[in-house]
Protein backbone atom coordinates (compact mmCIF):
# COMPACT_ATOMS: atom_id res chain seq x y z
CA UNK A 1 0.00 0.00 0.00
CA UNK A 2 1.00 3.90 -0.76
CA UNK A 3 1.64 6.43 1.52
CA UNK A 4 -1.96 8.19 0.10
CA UNK A 5 -3.34 4.76 0.37
CA UNK A 6 -2.57 4.21 3.83
CA UNK A 7 -3.84 7.66 5.20
CA UNK A 8 -6.86 7.33 2.91
CA UNK A 9 -7.55 4.01 4.88
CA UNK A 10 -6.55 5.62 8.25
CA UNK A 11 -9.48 5.61 10.96
CA UNK A 12 -9.30 9.10 12.71
CA UNK A 13 -9.23 8.80 16.49
CA UNK A 14 -10.48 12.17 16.95
CA UNK A 15 -11.28 15.45 15.50
CA UNK A 16 -7.36 16.55 15.22
CA UNK A 17 -7.17 13.66 13.27
CA UNK A 18 -9.61 14.16 11.19
CA UNK A 19 -8.79 17.56 10.23
CA UNK A 20 -4.94 16.66 10.15
CA UNK A 21 -5.74 13.79 7.55
CA UNK A 22 -7.74 15.93 5.35
CA UNK A 23 -5.18 18.43 4.86
CA UNK A 24 -1.96 15.64 4.30
CA UNK A 25 -4.56 14.61 1.65
CA UNK A 26 -4.87 17.83 0.32
CA UNK A 27 -0.99 18.84 0.58
CA UNK A 28 -0.43 14.95 -1.58
CA UNK A 29 -2.87 15.87 -4.34
CA UNK A 30 -1.77 19.69 -4.18
CA UNK A 31 2.36 19.31 -4.14
CA UNK A 32 4.47 16.38 -5.83
CA UNK A 33 6.87 17.75 -3.40
CA UNK A 34 5.90 16.68 -0.11
CA UNK A 35 7.94 13.85 1.17
CA UNK A 36 10.97 16.17 0.50
CA UNK A 37 12.58 19.12 2.44
CA UNK A 38 12.60 20.61 -0.89
CA UNK A 39 9.02 22.25 -0.39
CA UNK A 40 10.17 24.75 2.34
CA UNK A 41 6.29 24.73 2.99
CA UNK A 42 4.97 21.31 4.28
CA UNK A 43 6.35 18.19 4.42
CA UNK A 44 6.33 14.48 5.79
CA UNK A 45 8.17 13.54 8.71
CA UNK A 46 7.65 9.96 11.10
CA UNK A 47 8.08 9.77 14.61
CA UNK A 48 7.71 6.96 17.16
CA UNK A 49 6.11 6.29 20.22
CA UNK A 50 8.54 3.65 21.04
CA UNK A 51 7.61 1.48 24.04
CA UNK A 52 8.81 -0.86 26.74
CA UNK A 53 7.35 -4.14 26.17
CA UNK A 54 4.85 -3.72 28.95
CA UNK A 55 4.12 -0.09 27.26
CA UNK A 56 4.12 1.70 30.58
CA UNK A 57 7.45 3.27 29.48
CA UNK A 58 8.38 5.63 26.24
CA UNK A 59 11.57 6.27 24.81
CA UNK A 60 12.31 10.00 24.23
CA UNK A 61 14.35 12.70 23.11
CA UNK A 62 15.63 15.97 24.67
CA UNK A 63 16.01 17.64 21.37
CA UNK A 64 17.84 20.43 20.96
CA UNK A 65 16.15 22.54 18.41
CA UNK A 66 13.13 22.69 20.09
CA UNK A 67 14.45 22.84 23.67
CA UNK A 68 11.92 19.89 24.83
CA UNK A 69 11.68 15.85 25.62
CA UNK A 70 10.20 14.51 22.48
CA UNK A 71 8.94 11.63 20.72
CA UNK A 72 11.45 10.68 18.22
CA UNK A 73 11.75 11.46 14.75
CA UNK A 74 12.93 12.60 11.92
CA UNK A 75 12.03 13.88 7.68
CA UNK A 76 11.05 11.41 5.11
CA UNK A 77 13.74 12.64 3.42
CA UNK A 78 12.34 11.07 -0.44
CA UNK A 79 11.40 8.03 1.39
CA UNK A 80 7.69 6.62 0.61
CA UNK A 81 7.59 4.08 3.44
CA UNK A 82 7.43 6.39 6.42
CA UNK A 83 7.44 3.24 8.69
CA UNK A 84 10.91 2.58 7.60
CA UNK A 85 11.62 6.26 8.37
CA UNK A 86 10.30 5.86 12.00
CA UNK A 87 12.82 2.66 12.32
CA UNK A 88 15.49 4.64 11.05
CA UNK A 89 15.15 7.37 13.20
CA UNK A 90 15.02 5.98 16.51
CA UNK A 91 18.24 3.71 15.20
CA UNK A 92 20.11 7.02 14.71
CA UNK A 93 18.66 9.59 17.55
CA UNK A 94 18.87 7.04 20.53
CA UNK A 95 21.63 4.41 19.29
CA UNK A 96 19.08 1.12 19.28
CA UNK A 97 19.97 -1.71 17.25
CA UNK A 98 16.37 -4.04 17.97
CA UNK A 99 13.27 -2.23 17.17
CA UNK A 100 10.23 -4.07 16.24
CA UNK A 101 6.91 -2.28 15.25
CA UNK A 102 3.77 -4.07 17.40
CA UNK A 103 1.63 -2.95 14.24
CA UNK A 104 2.85 -2.03 10.57
CA UNK A 105 -0.15 0.32 10.36
CA UNK A 106 -0.43 4.54 11.19
CA UNK A 107 -0.82 4.52 14.96
CA UNK A 108 -1.48 8.40 14.59
CA UNK A 109 -0.92 11.34 12.57
CA UNK A 110 -0.66 15.03 13.23
CA UNK A 111 0.10 18.41 11.83
CA UNK A 112 2.34 19.90 13.62
CA UNK A 113 3.80 23.24 12.90
CA UNK A 114 7.84 24.18 13.26
CA UNK A 115 8.77 27.60 14.34
CA UNK A 116 11.77 28.98 12.44
CA UNK A 117 15.13 27.63 13.58
CA UNK A 118 19.17 27.32 12.73
CA UNK A 119 20.10 24.35 11.61
CA UNK A 120 24.07 23.44 10.65
CA UNK A 121 24.79 27.11 10.87
CA UNK A 122 21.69 27.95 8.27
CA UNK A 123 18.06 29.54 8.96
CA UNK A 124 14.86 27.43 8.18
CA UNK A 125 12.10 29.16 7.77
CA UNK A 126 8.56 28.17 9.70
CA UNK A 127 7.00 25.25 8.09
CA UNK A 128 4.65 22.33 8.47
CA UNK A 129 5.33 18.85 9.66
CA UNK A 130 2.65 16.20 7.99
CA UNK A 131 3.65 13.67 10.90
CA UNK A 132 2.95 9.81 10.67
CA UNK A 133 3.49 8.18 14.35
CA UNK A 134 4.63 4.53 14.09
CA UNK A 135 4.28 1.98 17.60
CA UNK A 136 7.61 0.45 18.14
CA UNK A 137 8.41 -1.99 21.08
CA UNK A 138 12.06 -1.86 21.98
CA UNK A 139 14.19 -3.24 25.16
CA UNK A 140 14.68 -1.32 28.08
CA UNK A 141 17.93 -2.85 28.46
CA UNK A 142 19.20 -1.63 25.13
CA UNK A 143 22.36 0.72 25.67
CA UNK A 144 20.92 4.13 24.86
CA UNK A 145 23.22 7.15 23.28
CA UNK A 146 22.49 10.52 22.14
CA UNK A 147 23.15 12.14 18.59
CA UNK A 148 24.53 15.24 19.59
CA UNK A 149 23.85 17.14 16.54
CA UNK A 150 20.35 16.62 17.06
CA UNK A 151 19.77 15.75 21.24
CA UNK A 152 21.35 16.22 24.23
CA UNK A 153 19.68 13.40 26.57
CA UNK A 154 17.81 10.17 25.99
CA UNK A 155 15.94 8.43 28.56
CA UNK A 156 12.85 6.01 29.12
CA UNK A 157 9.85 8.03 30.74
CA UNK A 158 6.79 6.80 32.17
CA UNK A 159 4.22 6.87 29.26
CA UNK A 160 1.45 9.34 31.76
CA UNK A 161 4.89 11.46 32.46
CA UNK A 162 5.24 12.46 28.61
CA UNK A 163 3.22 15.20 28.75
CA UNK A 164 4.72 16.26 31.89
CA UNK A 165 8.62 16.42 30.69
CA UNK A 166 7.34 18.32 27.38
CA UNK A 167 7.82 22.23 27.28
CA UNK A 168 5.83 22.11 24.41
CA UNK A 169 2.44 22.90 25.53
CA UNK A 170 0.61 22.02 22.30
CA UNK A 171 1.80 18.85 21.81
CA UNK A 172 2.21 17.76 25.41
CA UNK A 173 -2.04 19.12 25.99
CA UNK A 174 -3.02 17.25 22.57
CA UNK A 175 -0.31 14.64 21.36
CA UNK A 176 1.30 13.09 24.08
CA UNK A 177 -2.47 13.00 26.18
CA UNK A 178 -3.78 11.33 22.86
CA UNK A 179 -0.75 8.78 22.46
CA UNK A 180 -1.20 7.86 25.97
CA UNK A 181 -4.84 7.40 25.37
CA UNK A 182 -4.46 5.42 22.67
CA UNK A 183 -1.65 2.79 24.07
CA UNK A 184 -3.85 2.07 26.75
CA UNK A 185 -6.87 0.85 24.34
CA UNK A 186 -5.05 -1.61 22.51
Amino acid sequence: MNLKESIENYKPYNEQEEKDKEIMLKCINTFDDVLTRDNELVHFTASTLAVNKDKTKALMVYHNIYNSWSWPGGHADGETDLLGTAIREIKEETGVKNVKPIVDDIFSLEVLTVDGHIKRGKYVASHIHLNLTYLLVIDENEILRMKEDENSGVKWVNIEDMKKVSTEKWIAENIYTKLEKKLKEL
